[in-house]
């Protein structure tokens, strides 16, 4: 996932790419509103950290523009103010959510995976990893185009890391995609999921497309 941070403040800005990349994220960050207006129009970004007070041009003018123009990606606004009023304002503006300074980058973190797992509004039905295919719309999975039998758990497995191709994923992402928030972690449910997913997909094949990363969790990549 490609994120951009518009935030004029070196030592925030610095802080939460910094961060932002140790969790294997792709980040680039300015710290002009106009400038950040631009990027976002030109480059395809999956989210966006916004900061409101910005040189340039506001982070709200920022906003508003990208959202007029039909901008659907999420937008995380960073604030430093909590008052209701300007919450409620933030949100009628476009943002997807919003994170008050000064904040733990704990938070800033979760609420980031939040807005990256939340469907988007048009989503292809299809997705290709190499020669796999998931159609999310049939429920069906090829390989070089023969048709490859799931579980339910299988596929929802799969999808997630379909829709994350080339992004590690950890063992507790996974576990709060396909299983919900009050599922266990502390099984090894996912390595025997994501161990079914490669007899079924990657065993007849010499190319593998699920990947281990020892100490963090799997990847999907061609």
């Amino acid at each position: 996932m490609k994120i951009l941070v518009i935030e004029d403040d070196p030592t925030v800005g610095q802080f939460v790419k910094r961060g932002l990349e140790e969790a294997r994220w792709s980040v680039d960050l300015v710290a002009d509103g106009e400038q950040g207006e631009q990027l976002a129009k030109s480059q395809p970004y999956d989210l966006i950290v916004l900061d409101l007070r910005l040189p340039g041009r506001s982070g709200q003018e920022v906003l508003k523009n990208l959202r007029a123009r039909g901008f659907e990606k999420p937008v995380l606004v960073l604030t430093a103010q909590d008052a209701v009023d300007a919450k409620v304002e933030t949100l009628r503006a476009g943002a997807d959510d919003y994170v008050t300074k000064p904040f733990a980058f704990e938070e800033l973190l979760a609420r980031v995976e939040a807005l990256a797992r939340r469907p988007r509004a048009i989503v292809s039905p299809k997705i290709s990893v190499a020669d796999l295919d998931v159609d999310l719309d049939a429920r069906e999975v090829r390989r070089a185009g023969a048709a490859i039998e799931l579980t339910p758990k299988e596929f929802l497995v799969l999808e997630y890391l379909a829709r994350h191709a080339g992004r590690v994923l950890s063992r507790t992402l996974i576990t709060e995609y396909a299983w919900g928030y009050h599922f266990d972690p502390g099984t090894n449910i996912v390595d025997v999921v994501i161990n079914h997913l490669r007899k079924k997909i990657d065993a007849p094949h010499e190319k593998k497309l699920i990947h281990t990363v020892r100490g963090v969790g799997y990847v999907l990549k061609g």
